[in-house]
């Protein structure tokens, strides 16, 4: 009875706050100063100076690397180090291509990740046509046997770029159902919104039991091109010569900074992006602007009076372009230490666009942090969104461990017109915007590590005593 009556009278008095006013005051101040900061430009841009492209596995990706340990050290952060991880390589090498009837036309094309080359002659083939992947895998062999498929499917601009996973499996998965027909290439329209020439490369898979095509994808412009001649009625041919390789397994490494948490220093905020870029461009907007921002937003939480309860800690992963190695290899590594920890994860993979939204993933106590960040985010233009957050590339592995995510949605209503082209570099990101990114970052980041209330979902059937 009298643990009754302790009971009964603990839950009649008032909840502590999981946010204190203070430490959304505190907030407040982090989002103004990070709004009027070049920090997150300057260091995007440093990269893009001092390093450039960053293909994972090249002699660049381990300068970035060299890089992104020095920049980390210079700007204070109590812990700097490495976790090494191990990936294939590929080489991009040269192409060519070319349609031959009904008249000569160079096309505007690039290699597709992991694919492999033709021989030194080249493929001279009929192109066979089809609209998307599923028509492909409802052809007739006949009428792919010998040919060059040409997969046209088209991606539509929008804000969140949903678009752009209905349409990337004919780049992840042309060339196994082409070679299954018996195509000698796959050529695909870039999976892309942008109008100019640059064509967009990405990963592509090969399946163990189907023979390695050649695979490449094809200008927007080039692709109508294309459309348009074979929607004349008559054979459109081609020439592709490209010496694109796999190579040797490499070791890269996840690059990691902490700010010591002053009350529950072996909790952990993690916020981050992706060291690696495709090659052809800067990696600018994908992902150094991420990156920029994860280093950024601990910079300036580290630099307060006082540390937050919290450990920030700061990632850069490795190889996600090439499939998420870098967090694969992090959860693997992290998961029967202190996952468990981790008591909030983001990364910021979309580019430089303002954050017009934020998606949550947290369990049923979440609702305090919730409310805090509407008040100090919704200044900003950011509104609080959906509790469906995936929490972006690497990060997304995590909520599979009970791990809860945010997403900060950015407008990627232009994003999908550089990714992964020649054309993602330095001018693409406007300063001003990438100051919003910052604000919205560091206000959640420092609110996370703050918040007092237990983010994890319940485990099922765990209903306490």
């Amino acid at each position: 009875m009298r643990k009754l009556l302790a009971s009964l009278l603990i839950a009649s008095l008032p909840a502590a706050a999981a946010v204190t006013e203070q430490d959304i005051q505190t907030a407040q101040k982090l989002r103004d100063q990070a709004l009027s900061s070049p920090l997150a430009y300057d260091l995007v841009k440093s990269l893009v100076v001092e390093v450039g492209p960053r293909l994972a596995g090249s002699e660049n990706n381990k300068k970035a690397e060299d890089w992104a340990v020095a920049k980390l050290k210079s700007l204070g952060f109590d812990k700097v180090y490495t976790e090494a991880l191990t990936i294939p390589t590929w080489t991009r090498g040269t192409i060519h291509a070319e349609i031959e009837a009904p008249y000569r036309q160079h096309l505007a094309i690039t290699a597709l990740g992991n694919s492999v080359g033709t021989d030194a002659k080249g493929i001279d083939a009929e192109v066979a046509f089809f609209d998307s992947l599923d028509d492909l895998k409802a052809a007739d062999p006949k009428e792919v046997k010998g040919k060059i498929v040409f997969i046209n499917k088209r991606m539509a601009r929008a804000q969140d770029g949903f678009q752009y996973g209905t349409t990337v499996g004919a780049r992840s998965r042309g060339a196994i159902e082409a070679a299954k027909l018996g195509a000698k290439a796959v050529l695909i329209r870039s999976v892309g919104t942008g109008l100019s020439r640059f064509p967009h490369t990405g990963m592509m898979h090969y399946q163990d039991d189907v023979e390695k095509i050649p695979a490449a994808a094809v200008a927007v412009p080039d692709a109508n091109l294309l459309e348009a001649m074979v929607k004349e009625g008559k054979p459109v041919r081609l020439h592709l010569e490209m010496t694109a390789k796999p190579g040797p397994e490499t070791t890269v490494h996840n690059v990691i900074a902490e700010v010591t948490g002053s009350e529950k220093p072996d909790e952990i905020v993690l916020i981050a992006g992706h060291l690696d870029s495709w090659d052809e461009g800067q990696g600018a907007i994908d992902d150094g602007a991420g990156i920029a921002l994860a280093a950024a937003a601990g910079k300036l939480i580290k630099d307060l009076p006082r540390r937050p309860k919290r450990t920030i800690r700061v990632v850069f992963f490795a190889a996600e372009e090439v499939g998420l190695f870098g967090g694969k290899a992090y959860v693997a590594q992290h998961k029967d230490t202190d996952l468990a920890k981790h008591v909030l994860a983001g990364e910021s993979d979309f580019g430089a666009g303002r954050i017009y939204r934020i998606d949550t993933r947290f369990g049923p106590k979440g609702d305090d942090l919730s409310a805090a960040l509407n008040k100090v985010l919704g200044p900003i233009g950011v509104d609080v969104g959906s509790n469906q957050a995936g929490g972006g590339s690497e990060v997304s592995l995590m909520p599979a461990f009970g791990v809860p995510v945010v997403s900060l949605r950015q407008d990627g209503t232009h994003y999908f017109d550089y990714h992964h082209t020649a054309d993602d570099t330095l001018n693409k990101i406007v300063p001003a915007e990438l100051a919003q990114n910052l604000a919205a970052w560091v206000s959640t980041v420092y609110l996370a590590a703050q918040n007092d209330s237990p983010l994890r979902p319940i485990p099922e059937g765990d209903f306490g005593e």
